[in-house]
């Protein structure tokens, strides 16, 4: 059994000490070539302060003298580790603590080919993931260029109608970064954050069809002009359905249903609460927020403070209440908007 054991250990380099005292291993079989750069010799059997001849083994040693306390059987392993030889050669070592036969017993592996396939394998695995990792990047990019020319397109669109009444490709930009932040907030998916990002400034896309004597009418308007403005709600929705597309299905939600109100005194369809879609309450109060605080043709800017108590006096009648206390609670994040996205950015749309 001895020679048969030898044998084995002779073909999987491994060589056999056992734990005396302290540092002090006797090696159990005479050192194989690769050993006695290190031991110096090659006589059986020999001590050694094995820890000494292989600095690496002192981080083990401790960990390895418990396991032989306890007695256990089970192999406890180093981890690998790099040595290099007389010849300049890097071999790689292992060392395996376990106990036998009453006895301390360390097992030290020159891992040889097995390492070096090992490694290899590892490095076609970090290449193919580094090589994933490159085409996901690629992919992102791809999306990102996607999203910004979808956006353009919809500003673009949008702004159609800013040369027929008040409304800024800066207003409209910056309903959509306020709208994608209170979804974001809400934890919506990332692809929904992108689509309402794109269909909330179209919420007053039907205004296209109004007619001029009463979008760009200075007064009040009569009751029978009021009607017809209401109108551009169902205008932009139908002008927005059945696209097929998710940001213009989007839309076209919001566009019918963000004059709806709380309380169901809202047009065209007076629906009430929850029964109004999400998007469109969500427009509802960006989109208020932002015509007050900025200045008009026909009206100055309001302060935030005012703003925002008069928004505050709308909540639960006219806005979302939940919606809302979202919406404070993104107060930072709103201005950074208002103070990035301004009335300059105006020229870059009508180049778009």
């Amino acid at each position: 059994m001895t020679n048969l054991l030898s044998a084995i250990y002779d073909s999987l380099n491994i060589v056999v000490f056992v734990h005396e005292r302290d540092s002090d291993f006797t090696l159990h079989a005479a050192a194989p070539d690769w050993l006695v750069f290190f031991l110096g010799k090659s006589s059986c059997p020999q001590t050694c302060a094995l820890p000494d001849v292989f600095p690496y083994l002192t981080c083990f040693m401790d960990d390895a003298q418990q396991h032989w306390d306890a007695k256990q059987a089970f192999p406890l392993t180093s981890g690998s580790w790099i040595e290099t030889d007389a010849l300049g050669n890097e071999l790689a070592l292992e060392a395996t603590a376990l106990w036998v036969d009453n006895q301390a017993v360390l097992l030290l592996q020159n891992l040889g080919e097995k390492y070096r396939q090992e490694v290899s394998r590892l490095q076609q695995v970090r290449n193919g993931l580094l090589t994933q990792e490159k085409l996901e990047n690629e992919v992102q990019k791809r999306t990102l260029k996607i999203k910004q020319r979808e956006e353009e397109i919809a500003i673009k669109l949008v702004s159609l109608t800013s040369y027929r009444d008040e409304e800024t490709g800066a207003h409209v930009r910056r309903i959509g970064l306020y709208a994608a932040a209170m979804a974001k907030a809400l934890n919506w998916p990332a692809q929904q954050i992108d689509d309402i990002r794109i269909a909330a400034p179209m919420h007053d896309l039907g205004k296209i069809g109004i007619p001029d004597r009463i979008l760009l009418k200075k007064g009040k308007l009569t009751d029978a002009e009021f009607s017809i403005m209401k109108r551009h709600t169902e205008i932009g929705a139908k002008m927005l359905n059945d696209s097929n597309i998710p940001a213009l299905d989007m839309a076209a939600e919001i566009a019918l249903c963000h004059h709806e109100k709380w309380n169901g005194t809202g047009y065209p369809r007076e629906i009430q609460g929850e029964e109004i879609p999400i998007t469109a309450r969500i427009t509802s109060i960006v989109d208020i927020y932002d015509a007050l605080v900025h200045e008009r043709v026909y009206k100055k800017a309001m302060s935030e403070k005012d703003a925002i108590a008069l928004m505050e006096s709308m909540a639960g009648s006219h806005l979302d209440p939940t919606l809302f206390e979202v919406f404070l609670g993104l107060l930072p994040v709103m201005r950074r908007i208002r103070t990035e996205v301004h009335e300059l950015d105006d020229l870059m749309v009508s180049c778009l």
